[in-house]
């Protein structure tokens, strides 16, 4: 697979999970904490499940108004898509993720709706960098 790149950008990590990280321009600096469920002492750090939901739900958004330009179905301005990430152990060794989506389209008919989201999720780079590697559950709210 091909891609051509028109932004690129770059984070650097210390500390790993009760660290820090920060974009390389500086518009993102943010504390790291470990949550009690993976031994970690949780605290007000954010931690990289929680970077990835809002990754994922953000991008998702944007896919979904490219999906409603080529549809011809107007994406709402107060759309919302929450990403559900889940984490832990492979039965196949080391860890891995879960994720889910639940699209709120305000005023878009359903048949709509599970269209824009089905093509989305098409275009959508986060869908298209995790397909076949984690679950994803699309959920119309």
């Amino acid at each position: 697979m091909t891609v051509d790149v028109k932004y690129s950008t770059r984070a650097t990590a210390t500390g790993g999970r009760d660290g820090e990280a920060r974009s390389e321009d500086g518009t993102l600096t943010v504390a790291l904490s470990t949550p009690k469920e993976l031994g970690g002492a949780g605290g007000e750090g954010a931690n990289p499940e929680q970077l990835f939901a809002a990754g994922y739900s953000a991008c998702f958004i944007g896919a979904l108004k490219v999906a409603g330009q080529q549809l011809k179905v107007k994406v709402p301005a107060d759309t919302k898509v929450t990403a559900t990430v889940g984490i832990g152990p492979r039965s196949e060794g080391g860890f891995g993720i879960t994720t889910d989506l639940l699209v709120d389209l305000p005023g878009v008919e359903r048949a709509e709706a599970e269209r824009l989201v089905e093509a989305a999720h098409q275009i959508c780079p986060y869908s298209n960098a995790t397909r076949g590697n984690v679950d994803v559950g699309l959920t119309l709210a």
